[in-house]
């Protein structure tokens, strides 16, 4: 810690990541657990670009968006995984500040990012179904750049609001932070300053995001529901729903989790649940989504 020369005050160069679990045996487990997941997502994603790029056949708007949307899991998974790992063979893991606030900036920009491009393939999911006639102009390549720049605008903008708060906080205690990444929960509680809206801004846009994105999706599928119901083939309905499954399933899991973060009062979890939870959407999630999406798509057309 490096003294300010006022009080008895000190500004903190770094801090410590106190990890997931700090028993020996369990942390060679996952440390070889975690390192196999962080593989098949970088690999499983670029696969997922790679194919998409290159085949003419996928040259369509959901996998246009499939594409960012891989490339957003991977950086989501890339933002706490590595460092995750090295805090399982050190004994003291340490990040810089800034470090820290870099991370904290990657986390927030890629999962603020993937919130708008599932919003975007529910859109275009309800354009495909609703209004299949209307369909090649209404997610036109210049509609589906638009949508996708939103996404990163709207990312970049939520990491705006989280770095103003995290440069005001100020800490003068101990550095050690209860947890695998430098989330900005814990940060507040070391905080020694006044947080009264350090910790409400960035809970503000968040949340923000969250429900925007979820009543975009939530309105394209009852309107999907609806026009799915009144189709009078089987085949044809069934053709219809399978092409919302495996996106319904990655929002599911996407947005179950950080509701269990973000929304629900923490005193109906503790830190220990709150890391367990966080591994699940930051880490395997990232694996799950685009394979998911993408397989169920590839079904339906037959590939």
């Amino acid at each position: 810690m490096d003294s300010l020369g006022a009080g008895n005050h000190t500004s903190l160069t770094e801090f410590i990541l106190l990890g997931l679990t700090r028993d020996p045996v369990l942390r060679v487990f996952l440390f070889i657990i975690i390192l196999c997941i962080y593989l098949v997502t970088i690999c499983g994603n670029l696969c997922t670009i790679l194919l998409i790029r290159v085949s003419t056949q996928l040259h369509h708007p959901m996998y246009f968006f499939l594409s960012h949307l891989a490339f957003a899991d991977m950086g989501y998974s890339s933002s706490v995984t590595p460092n995750m790992l090295v805090n399982f063979v050190v004994e003291r893991n340490t990040i810089s500040y800034l470090g820290c606030a870099i991370q904290l900036d990657s986390v927030v920009f890629f999962g603020s990012v993937e919130c708008f491009l599932l919003a975007s393939m529910a859109y275009d999911r309800f354009m495909a179904i609703c209004n299949p006639l209307l369909y090649s102009t209404k997610m036109s390549t210049q509609v589906c750049v638009l949508l996708v720049l939103v996404a990163y605008l709207g990312g970049f903008l939520n990491i705006c609001s989280f770095n103003l708060c995290f440069y005001s906080l100020f800490f003068c205690g101990t550095n050690k932070i209860n947890h695998f990444f430098c989330d900005f929960s814990p940060l507040v509680e070391l905080s020694c300053s006044d947080v009264s809206v350090s910790a409400v801004v960035p809970s503000f846009t968040a949340g923000a995001v969250i429900v925007f994105t979820v009543i975009v999706i939530a309105v394209s599928y009852i309107y999907i529901l609806i026009t799915i119901l009144k189709m009078r083939s089987t085949e044809g309905r069934h053709k219809a729903f399978s092409t919302c499954t495996s996106h319904l399933t990655t929002v599911t899991l996407f947005y179950g989790t950080i509701t269990f973060i973000h929304v629900l009062p923490k005193s109906m979890y503790s830190t220990d649940q709150n890391k367990v939870i966080s591994v699940f959407y930051m880490v395997v999630i990232p694996m799950l989504n685009p394979s998911s999406t993408a397989s169920g798509i590839m079904r339906l057309r037959g590939l």
